[in-house]
This record gives C-alpha cells, sequence and structure tokens, in this order.
C-alpha cells in the first residue's frame, strides 16, 4: 500500500456505501478499505424495503449477514376500486440493523464516523478536522443533490414505528393503501407488521413540490391509526423527500457532480429507479460490481461507473416517460387512477416493473388499453418538460 491510508476510501455510510463496503469485506477481503460517514452511524435514519423478485442469488448473499423481516405469504395493495394480495415474498431492513452488520463484517478501524469529507479527489480525502485519507481509489457515495440538469417532482414521506397494546392482526404488508383521501398528488399508507405488536406506518405523497409540512403528516398518520385501530407508543419515526426524476440530461448531471477520478455510487451517480426512487436493488447490483474490479485503480472505476450510469439512464427511460405523464397529466388527486389500473396487471409483470426490468411486453401493456388520464393531457404531458429538482429541504441518497 506503500504510505496509503488504504486502497478504497468510500465517502457516505448509507445504503449505497455501506453496501459498497459489505461487498468489499465479503470478496475481497484483502483489500483495506475505510468508510467514512459523517454521521454518528452507517445508515442514517432510514427503512429499507424490496421484494425477493428485485434481487439476483448474489445479490441475495450480499445482504444475508443483515437481520431483516420477511413475509414469505405475500403483501397487499388496496385502492378504492379493489383490493389485492400478491404473493410475491417481501422484504424490509431497518438502519440501525445495517449499521450493526457493517460494525460486525467490516474489519476493524474501516468504519469512520463522525467524519465529514470537506474534499474529495482523486488520490484521497480530506475531512473537515484536517485528517487526510489517502488512497489509491476514492467512491463517492453521498447522495442525491439539488440540480437544474435533472426535471421531475418529489415523493414525500413520514414514517413511524409504533408499538401497539393488543395485537395489530395485520398479517402482511400492505404496500399501498390509497383508500385514503387524496391531497396535493397522489397519496397512499404503507404498512409493514414488524411483528404481533409492533408496526411500520407510512404517509407518502407523489407531489410536485419538495414541501414536507410535519405536523399535518403526522396528523394524519394518528387519524389513520385510529381509524384503524392500530395506534400505539411511538418508538421511531422517519421523514424524506425524494427526486422522482421525469427528465432532463445525464450528461450534463455527471459533468455537474463528477470529480476526476472518483467513482460516483447511488442517486448520486443515477442508480436509481425513475419513477419510485427506489435505490435498493441498484445498490446491491452496483456493490457487486464494484467488488469485481476492486483491483482497478481509481480513475479506470469512476469511467466505468458512469459508463454504467449512463447505462442504466437510457435503460430506465421507460419510467421517465410514465413519470412525466403522471405528473404532467393527471390532476393531483386523480393521480390514484394511474396506480389503481397498474396494479390489475400480472403480477410478474409488475415484480419486473419495480426492479427496473420491464420487458418490451410489459411497456405495451402498460400503455395500450384505456388510459388512466386523457390523452391530450398525455400527449401534452410528453411534449413539456417537468420543473428542475433544484430543491431539497431534506436530501436522501435511498429509500
Amino acid at each position: 500500500m506503500s504510505g496509503r491510508t488504504c486502497d478504497i476510501a468510500i465517502v457516505g455510510g448509507g445504503l449505497s456505501g455501506g453496501l459498497v463496503a459489505l461487498a468489499l469485506a465479503q470478496q475481497r477481503p484483502d483489500v483495506s478499505l475505510r468508510l467514512i460517514e459523517a454521521g454518528d452511524a452507517p445508515g442514517g435514519n432510514h427503512r429499507w424495503s424490496w421484494f425477493d423478485s428485485d434481487l439476483s442469488d448474489a445479490g441475495k448473499a450480499l445482504i444475508h449477514p443483515i437481520r431483516k423481516t420477511a413475509w414469505e405469504d405475500g403483501n397487499h395493495v388496496a385502492f378504492p376500486a379493489y383490493r389485492r394480495q400478491l404473493a410475491t415474498p417481501y422484504n424490509s431492513m431497518a438502519s440501525h440493523d445495517f449499521a450493526a452488520a457493517l460494525a460486525r463484517e467490516l474489519p476493524d478501524g474501516a468504519i469512520m464516523l463522525r467524519s465529514p469529507a470537506a474534499q474529495v479527489r482523486a488520490d484521497g480525502v480530506t475531512l473537515e478536522s484536517g485528517e487526510e485519507v489517502t488512497t489509491r481509489t476514492v467512491i463517492d457515495a453521498r447522495g442525491a443533490i439539488s440540480t437544474p440538469h435533472l426535471s421531475g417532482g418529489w415523493q414525500v414521506f413520514m414514517g413511524r414505528h409504533l408499538r401497539c397494546e393488543s395485537p395489530h392482526g395485520i398479517a402482511r404488508p400492505i404496500i399501498m393503501d390509497a383508500r385514503v383521501e387524496q391531497l396535493g398528488g397522489y397519496r397512499f399508507v404503507y404498512i409493514l407488521p414488524l411483528s404481533a405488536h409492533e408496526l411500520f406506518v407510512e404517509d407518502t405523497y407523489y407531489q410536485d413540490t419538495p414541501e414536507l409540512d410535519r405536523s399535518a403528516l403526522s396528523g394524519r398518520i394518528d387519524a389513520y391509526c385510529r381509524e384503524h385501530g392500530c395506534d400505539g407508543e411511538i418508538l421511531g419515526f422517519e421523514t424524506g423527500v425524494l427526486p422522482v426524476i421525469t427528465g432532463g440530461d445525464a450528461s450534463r448531471y455527471l459533468a455537474s457532480v463528477r470529480t476526476e477520478g472518483v467513482a460516483l455510487v447511488g442517486a448520486r451517480g443515477l442508480f436509481t429507479h425513475p419513477l419510485t426512487s427506489y435505490t435498493f436493488p441498484f445498490a446491491v447490483e452496483t456493490a457487486l460490481a464494484i467488488a469485481e474490479d476492486a483491483d482497478l485503480p481509481g480513475d479506470h472505476l469512476a469511467a466505468k461507473m458512469e459508463a454504467r450510469a449512463r447505462r442504466h439512464w437510457a435503460a430506465t427511460g421507460f419510467y421517465r416517460l410514465l413519470g412525466n405523464m403522471l405528473f404532467g397529466a393527471a390532476k393531483p388527486d386523480k393521480r390514484v387512477g394511474v396506480f389503481q389500473r397498474f396494479y390489475h396487471m400480472p403480477e410478474p409483470l409488475i415484480e419486473r416493473f419495480y426492479a427496473g426490468r420491464s420487458t418490451l411486453a410489459d411497456k405495451a401493456r402498460v400503455l395500450i388499453g384505456k388510459p388512466p388520464v386523457p390523452i391530450a393531457s398525455a400527449l401534452g404531458a410528453l411534449a413539456s418538460s417537468r420543473p428542475a429538482l433544484e430543491k431539497s429541504p431534506h436530501e436522501s441518497d435511498d429509500k
């Protein structure tokens, strides 16, 4: 290593950075690393969920050491017109379990906490404390940023972890309960039964602006839980504002965030699902790819990750088109009809949609038939562009 602090430095200990570190520890224990995190623990304050079908066998092996909750008998959705049970197994993990797994699996001294980066460059990282971390390869995993080069809308949410006095009686996750009042955008409540007495309840909105009214969302969660008999002691909560990317110029965006010779991963590197804002399956696959190329010099890895990001951008254009139609063609309180129609479709199509692997037949199935929005409005939306994603009061790199 000849005078270097480590072989690979990962700046940002959220989902993407943490998974890269975990993949390296599992597959390349000979490569020394540092996971540099500004906060008190890796992962921040988040909960990440995914369908079994989102991950390859290698991806499932990567996250095996992390404690998680799994529902093998599927999940539900509920809309004004119907309720449907889906068979796809569903999984969720909390950030404290993610942090605990990293502490167990990474080498002693690899995790650097309360260490915000002042400067990131190809040969190392300067911390705000003045400490220098010198390295062969730097990976920037610090999350999404505001930008004039991408356009779209916002996914705004507040989640609450509850302990109910009595058993809540909910057996499976409710991925979307859209029977709630539609306020300012497509709104749904998301429910995870973590145990017989514990629930995670999240109020989510697809809206045109990034504003998050904590008081209003908290009150709506209170009302929903009272109505469904599942209120209780609050054990924790989280909030988030995620960009829903409907268009923009990927080349200009990457040029604006690029530091020569530094590899970009996570939402900062465009590895996200444009419509759902999920990063989990893409973070897993990116971590595996980096572990395979762990011997590359930093500038080579940076170029390879940017090429991967460009391929991902090209492959996910269909979802940006749908997002543009969702925000541009449907009035905010009518957007529920788009999702209500979508969830009538075959379950394998839904699985591939969430994993970002829709086939040509899937895309035709989604677009053909009676549209849930006026045709004239849909055509108008396609001919226009959404506002720039320049403002996010609560930036987050993953969900």
